[in-house]
């Protein structure tokens, strides 16, 4: 997977499938995230919450957000 951002959003491309997906934050970060191990939704909300000092986070939307991602194959589901 390659990243690369541009302005206020980023593309990525999966090699795997070739295609080029252009997101919004938090995507890059939660990828980055998951980049070095696999977390469930309650472990990858605390992890964005201390690095981007998030007061509240709604792990119904993160879960939404990871689903979307599993959906393209940018990341899987355990």
């Amino acid at each position: 997977m390659r990243v690369v951002a541009l302005d206020r959003l980023s593309a990525i491309y999966h090699r795997a499938s070739g295609q080029t997906h252009v997101v919004a934050p938090p995507v890059p970060e939660m990828l980055d995230l998951l980049a070095d191990r696999a977390m469930t939704a309650d472990e990858l909300l605390a992890a964005l919450a201390e690095r981007f000092d998030l007061p509240d986070g709604d792990v119904a939307a993160l879960t939404a957000r990871l689903d979307e991602l599993a959906d393209t194959g940018l990341v899987e589901r355990l």
